[in-house]
């Protein structure tokens, strides 16, 4: 499998969760679905610390931990639930990396942009907004410190915070997940010199109890950023 290729099991397997999560689910069972799933279209392993979706609902979305300290909590997901999941699959060295957040009402997944509550609406929103301020934003020799710096600007111009436990706002793929070098401050790297990197802004409005991620992997043909 090439690169197009996992990122695309990752998204398959997205869009098979968003018509399968029901209120009533476990998070353990959205995990496992979801991992059963990438196993499936041929995954043949997960490269983040062995967890293929990181899952989390409700006033958890606001929480961001680092892979050894994650654990699947027991919460059962509602009838109006919000709920974030984090797809990392891999075959042989090769990665993909792909988060959405699911909006849930009356018991099943929805048009997060068109759900009835409407600090989640816009949540959803502005996780797309800050995709397009920052396709328009990069060229290939935007440094990774000048998008970190400019994004973060345009989160918290717009009353949200950027909830990362490390501050960044994505990175590279590499082939061992130790190399990796990420969206903050201090990385001069081009993101022209990588082969691929993500976008993945975790934010909440300020003093709210509810998280919003949206993560895509991009990279630059013929100078013109693309989405894997």
């Amino acid at each position: 499998m090439d690169y197009k290729e996992v990122q695309g099991l990752a998204k398959d397997t997205m869009e098979y969760a968003r018509k399968a999560v029901r209120a009533g689910m476990t998070l353990m069972e959205v995990r496992e679905l979801c991992e059963k799933k990438l196993l499936e279209l041929g995954a043949d392993s997960f490269w983040y610390w062995d967890i293929g979706a990181f899952v989390f609902a409700g006033d958890e979305t606001a929480v961001s931990v680092s892979g050894p300290r994650y654990q699947t909590s027991g919460r059962i997901i509602q009838e109006n639930d919000i709920i974030t999941i984090d797809l990392s699959p891999q075959c042989g060295d090769i990665w993909g990396d792909y988060a959405r957040t699911f909006i849930v009402e009356n018991g099943i997944v929805v048009d997060g942009e068109a759900c009835s509550n409407e600090e989640w609406k816009q949540g959803i929103a502005m996780e797309k907004e800050l995709h397009r301020k920052m396709r328009s934003f990069v060229t290939p020799d935007t440094t990774f410190e000048e998008l970190y710096e400019y994004m973060n600007q345009v989160i918290k111009e717009n009353g949200y915070i950027n909830l990362d436990f490390m501050g960044n706002l994505g990175h590279s793929i590499e082939k061992q997940k130790g190399d990796r070098i990420y969206i903050k401050k201090g990385n001069r790297t081009r993101l022209g010199d990588v082969s691929y990197f993500t976008f993945e802004p975790h934010i909440s409005i300020a003093g709210s109890k509810y998280g919003y991620k949206r993560e895509n992997i991009y990279y630059f043909s013929e100078g013109k950023l693309m989405e894997l």
